[in-house]
C-alpha cells in the first residue's frame, strides 16, 4: 500500500466573534476536515465560496494556524509548496517586480535565483510597464496574472491551486490552464480548489466537497462531483439543505 504523501487529520479553525457575553461566539471556517493525499495525485476541494476551501489551503501552505487537528507530513523530506491564490501575500505598495522578487524568495528561491525569474515572470504576466507600478494600481485581473506567473516559475513538490482559472481574458485563461497542467506533471501532488465541479472533474482523480466548513462527501471525483451538483441544484430550487431542515 503506498504510503500517503501528506495527512490531514480533524483539521479544525474557528475564531470568535468576540462577544463576551456569549459562551458560543465562535465560527468555525473548518471543523474536523480529514483527507490524505497520495503521491502523484491531484486533489479537488469543491464547495460553494466561503466553505472553508481557500482557509484549508493556507493551512496547507503554512499560513494560516489551525486551532486543532493536524497536518502530517509523510514525505522523507519536508515538502516545499507554493500557494496559486489571487493576489495572496501581495504588498499593495510595492510594485509587481518588487512582489515577484519577494514571493520566489519565500517559496525557497535565492535572491540570485529569484531575480533570474522577473524576465519570465514579467513576459508570463503580460503586464508590460505594469510590472514597475504599485500593485495597488492594478485591477484584480492584473493581481491574478501576477499570482499566476510568479507560482508558475516555481518547482515544488506540493502546488496549492485556489480558484484561478476563471480569471484574465480568454487567451490568458487558456495559456495559463496549459502552463498549470504543466507543473501539474512536474508536481509530486496538486491539490485543487474550485466553486465549479465541473473543473475538478476535469482534473482531478479524488475529491471532497465542503459545506461550512465541514466534508459532506468524499471520494472518487465523479461521485463527489454529482453529489455536489445535486445540492446546488436544489439551492437554486430553493429546497431547504439537510443542515436548515434540522434546525
Amino acid at each position: 500500500m503506498t504510503t500517503p504523501l501528506l495527512r490531514v487529520d480533524e483539521l479544525t479553525v474557528s475564531f470568535s466573534l468576540g462577544r463576551w457575553w456569549r459562551r458560543d461566539d465562535s465560527v468555525f471556517a473548518l471543523d474536523k476536515v480529514s483527507f490524505e493525499l497520495q503521491p502523484g495525485e491531484i486533489f479537488g476541494v469543491m464547495g460553494r465560496n466561503g466553505c472553508g476551501k481557500t482557509t484549508l489551503l493556507r493551512v496547507l501552505a503554512g499560513a494560516t494556524q489551525a486551532t486543532s487537528g493536524r497536518v502530517e507530513e509523510l514525505a522523507p523530506k519536508p515538502l516545499s509548496k507554493a500557494l496559486l491564490s489571487i493576489g495572496f501575500g501581495f504588498d499593495r505598495y510595492l510594485t509587481g517586480r518588487e512582489n515577484a522578487l519577494l514571493s520566489a524568495m519565500l517559496q525557497g528561491q535565492s535572491r540570485g535565483n529569484a531575480e533570474a525569474m522577473l524576465d519570465s515572470i514579467k513576459e508570463f504576466s503580460e503586464l508590460g510597464r505594469f510590472f514597475d507600478q504599485p500593485v495597488y494600481r492594478y485591477s484584480s485581473g492584473m493581481r491574478s496574472k501576477l499570482g499566476f506567473a510568479t507560482a508558475m516559475t516555481l518547482d515544488v513538490d506540493l502546488l496549492l491551486i485556489d480558484e484561478t482559472l476563471s480569471v484574465g481574458d480568454v487567451g490568458f485563461r487558456d495559456k495559463a490552464k496549459r502552463s498549470m497542467q504543466e507543473q501539474m506533471k512536474k508536481s509530486r501532488a496538486v491539490v485543487f480548489v474550485s466553486h465549479q465541479a465541473s473543473q475538478v472533474r476535469q482534473i482531478c482523480n479524488q475529491a471532497i466537497w465542503l459545506e461550512q466548513g465541514t466534508v459532506r462527501a468524499a471520494g472518487s471525483t465523479g461521485e463527489v462531483a454529482e453529489q455536489y451538483e445535486a445540492f446546488m441544484q436544489d439551492q437554486k430550487r430553493g429546497a431547504p439543505t439537510a443542515s436548515s431542515s434540522q434546525e
